[in-house]
């Protein structure tokens, strides 16, 4: 008879499942954005399209999140999560609002040299917030379901 304070497996699978992708995303966005510092419309566009996927995914990841799923199951196991959820899911519009910000700069159609420079930049802000962000959502989970994610 499986304890009720195991993680399910299938859970666990799943939450690493997205992790690994999320981490595909952006390491293909990093690389669309890692080109001369002049980039062609070729450049432009692959970039684009690397920023646009990741945020197409973001936006299915959290909804998820939103609307249920492990973070809630964390709560109903540790009641005393449910601040920390909270700050986690506050994080969610930031987040989307970075990328939106970035995907409006790369999308300009006469992106000058310097600002895509500060594009790469502004995307390794941005990566940095969402890795801690997925950091303390990992602590939430593994704290919630007591199961080390192997993820730190």
């Amino acid at each position: 008879m499986a304890s009720l304070d195991r993680a399910d497996p299938v859970i666990m699978g799943h939450i690493l499942a997205q992790h690994r992708e999320l981490h595909d995303l952006l390491v293909a966005a990093r690389a669309a954005l890692a080109v001369p510092p002049a980039p062609d419309r070729a450049n432009v566009l692959g970039a684009r399209r690397a920023l646009c996927g990741l945020s197409d995914y973001l936006r299915r990841h959290f909804s998820q999140e939103e609307c249920g799923g492990y973070l809630e199951e964390s709560i109903s196991r540790m009641p005393r999560l449910s601040p920390a959820v909270k700050v986690v899911l506050s994080e969610h519009p930031v987040l989307l609002g970075e990328l939106d910000r970035l995907i409006a700069t790369v999308a300009a159609a006469d992106i000058s040299p310097l600002a895509w420079q500060q594009a790469g930049r502004d995307f390794e802000c941005f990566a940095d917030h969402l890795t801690a962000h997925e950091r303390n959502e990992n602590a939430v989970v593994q704290e919630g379901y007591n199961e080390d994610l192997g993820l730190d």
